[in-house]
């Protein structure tokens, strides 16, 4: 198993810091990873302030896109830090694992990037129906929410703004058609 488990953790969380992956459980059901948070500090979302005063530690269940048709579920390990800086509004506050997890959020991020291509690319209700083949069935109303929750892209000013030269008016007052106007 010692040997496994880096390359478990390099196919599983390759692009990630500070995750360990303990092991990973297959059932006929679902894959289900165990892993933890291997960060000596965190960063208050309050003041910006970096923290290493450990308040606690629970585990969070952040769905994973799917492997072998199963869904997969990775039960992680995240811990509460105290913010000493005293003038901070949040006494206590949770890591967030970059990459992995977000405030509030029930899925990774990369399943959630991938849901959100799906929304893009289909929406609707073919949205749904892919996501029932891909492994990971959610309704079309999620996909419409998590595309709504992206960001507005930047917005340019024009550089000139042109008159149309087609629209002159006949000098007889008569359009086209042959009608007066």
């Amino acid at each position: 198993m010692n040997k496994i488990r880096p390359e478990l953790e390099e196919l599983l969380f390759s692009s990630l810091e500070n995750v360990l992956v303990e092991s990973v459980a297959a059932t006929d059901i679902v894959v289900r990873i165990e892993a933890l948070s291997t960060a000596r500090q965190a960063t208050s979302p309050g003041c910006g302030y970096l923290s290493g005063r450990i308040h606690g530690s629970y585990p969070r269940f952040p769905h994973d896109l799917p492997t072998a048709g199963k869904p997969v579920v990775v039960a992680l390990r995240v811990r509460r830090f105290v913010c000493a800086e005293g003038s901070c509004s949040r006494k206590t506050f949770a890591e967030q694992v970059p990459g992995l997890t977000r405030r509030f959020g029930r899925r990774t991020e990369r399943l959630r990037s991938t849901l959100i291509s799906i929304g893009l690319a289909l929406a609707g209700r073919a949205g749904p129906r892919m996501t029932d083949v891909f492994g990971a069935p959610v309704s079309r109303n999620t996909l419409l929410r998590l595309i709504a929750s992206l960001p507005d892209p930047p917005v340019t000013t024009p550089r000139a703004v042109g008159v149309e030269s087609t629209a002159v008016r006949c000098p007889t007052g008569q359009g086209l058609s042959g009608q007066r106007e």
